[in-house]
């Protein structure tokens, strides 16, 4: 059997082949060594760069960045945040907004993924994640950790609900997210279009917390079926539209807030009598409303 190796110069790095050793390199064999050498190692740069992109955009998730919309098609935004291209489709995407060629925009990234066409971030403006990013940027208190965001509950272009505490007894927790005659909350409401935010304060007490939750209605009891998670609420007749909201937003949303089914009592088909008459009820007290944005 003939005998074939390969040799490699190291310092000029021809290489040869010999066959007993006897030099049988076809012509152009080097060039063709070298250029595949190059295609090879140029692929694997690129490999570990669109790793490194993912890994530095993955480490992002859940952060507002800022980028600019350079492409519109089938509906989905395409923006250009730098190193990576965000994508915003119509599911995360807001109604009220109106997306145009050269637009800044600040959104969420929510992943960071290879598309097979390169890597991209799949990014929102839709997400309640959103509007939490943004309070932590225009309340100090929030990001140093005095006052907490305890639960949001949104409707993307309409209106977001959220409950806030706070660990300092001397910081109104309201008062931090709404700001100094209001300047807080409207730095969010302006960049999220003019959707409504409501600011509660949340409270261990549930009866307390529901009845905070269905801000701005005035709430004067609260009935509690633990083993079925159901509210019922009593308001004053003249404040059950209110409680209840346009198309029912207002306690569509204190349920998502709280993730209590809440009834209203002496609301047409709100509430049964007959469904609830041998169930265990409490009732609680109840206490102060929160602040609407």
């Amino acid at each position: 059997d003939a005998q074939i190796l390969a040799k490699l110069d190291p310092i000029t790095g021809e290489a040869h082949i010999l066959k007993d050793g006897k030099d049988v390199t076809p012509a152009g064999f080097g060039r063709i060594a070298a250029q595949t050498a190059k295609q090879v190692i140029m692929q694997k740069i690129r490999e570990t760069e669109k790793e490194a992109l993912i890994k530095e955009y993955s480490d992002l998730v859940g952060t507002i960045v800022q980028g600019t919309i350079f492409r519109i098609e089938d509906g989905i935004a395409i923006l250009d945040l730098g190193k990576i291209h965000g994508i915003l489709p119509p599911s995360e995407q807001v109604e009220i907004d109106e997306y145009r060629l050269g637009q800044k925009l600040k959104v969420l990234i929510k992943e960071a993924r290879d598309s097979g066409r390169g890597p991209e971030v799949l990014v929102s403006r839709a997400d309640p994640d959103f509007v939490i990013k943004l309070f932590e940027q225009e309340v100090p208190e929030i990001l140093n950790g005095v006052v907490k965001i305890e639960a949001i509950a949104r409707e993307a272009g309409s209106r977001t609900k959220m409950a806030v505490s706070s660990t300092d007894s001397r910081i109104d927790p309201v008062g931090s997210c709404v700001g100094q005659k209001g300047v807080r909350v409207q730095a969010v409401i302006q960049e999220i279009r003019g959707e409504k935010v409501d600011i509660v304060p949340f409270s261990e007490n549930e009866a307390k917390f529901i009845a905070a939750a269905l801000s701005p209605a005035k709430v004067t009891d609260v009935e509690l079926n633990r083993e079925e998670k159901i509210a019922l609420v009593t308001v004053p007749e003249d404040q059950q539209s209110l409680a209840i909201g346009k198309d029912g937003q207002n306690a569509r949303l204190a349920n998502k807030l709280t993730k209590w089914r809440i009834d209203i009592k002496g609301v047409a088909g709100q509430y049964s009598a007959d469904e609830s008459s041998e169930k265990p009820v409490e009732k609680e007290s109840i206490g102060p409303k929160g602040t609407s944005g």
